[in-house]
């Protein structure tokens, strides 16, 4: 894998061994990076999920002004943290060594672009993430925190996912709004 644009352009980055990760291609990188390009400057990145952390990589590499990383398993995050070292970012990363759920519960910052992309085999957390930050001050679950906590005003929300298991339509308050299809795995992308 290698980082495709910006500052950190053309630097190759590690991959935890074994199929038990799946790291986004650099192509699917290239075209989700080409959507998000006018929000990217100054923004604040939530990669979820984030295994060698090439998307939040490439966030900042194209001037997310705060990338925070969340994984909780610890081949992975092994090689996000030397993948973080050897670009010498490990002063503006932030690694939350868990899981995604309980992050969520805890966190009390505004991300202007969440990406997510949980494993395959688990499909149920695109459906208990995508329906946290969607959650709207209707649902009984949200009676003590405030509609779409996690996401700033504006924010967008994409989750990568397989060809053939699209996502909803809606997730309480997120709604999709755009698919790209590339190969096997598809982008959903969804705003409040």
């Amino acid at each position: 894998m290698r980082i495709i644009a910006g500052t950190y352009r053309s630097r190759l980055l590690a991959a935890p061994k074994g199929l038990a990760t799946r790291p986004t291609s650099d192509r699917l990188r290239e075209t989700l990076f080409n959507v998000l390009a006018p929000r990217i400057r100054g923004a604040r990145f939530l990669d979820l999920y984030a295994g060698s952390g090439a998307v939040g990589i490439e966030a900042l590499s194209r001037g997310a002004a705060q990338v925070v990383w969340v994984e909780r398993a610890a081949p992975a995050l092994k090689v996000l943290g030397a993948n973080l070292e050897k670009l010498g970012l490990r002063g503006r990363a932030r690694v939350h060594a868990g899981g995604v759920a309980a992050f969520l519960r805890r966190s009390e910052e505004e991300f202007d672009i969440v990406f997510l992309d949980p494993p395959y085999d688990a499909p149920g957390e695109y459906e208990d993430t995508l329906g946290w930050l969607g959650q709207s001050e209707s649902d009984p679950a949200s009676q003590k925190r405030k509609l779409g906590r996690s996401l700033a005003e504006g924010a967008v929300v994409v989750a990568e996912h397989r060809r053939n298991e699209p996502l909803a339509d809606r997730y309480g308050a997120l709604i999709h709004t755009r698919l790209l299809e590339q190969g096997d795995a598809w982008l959903s992308f969804y705003a409040l």
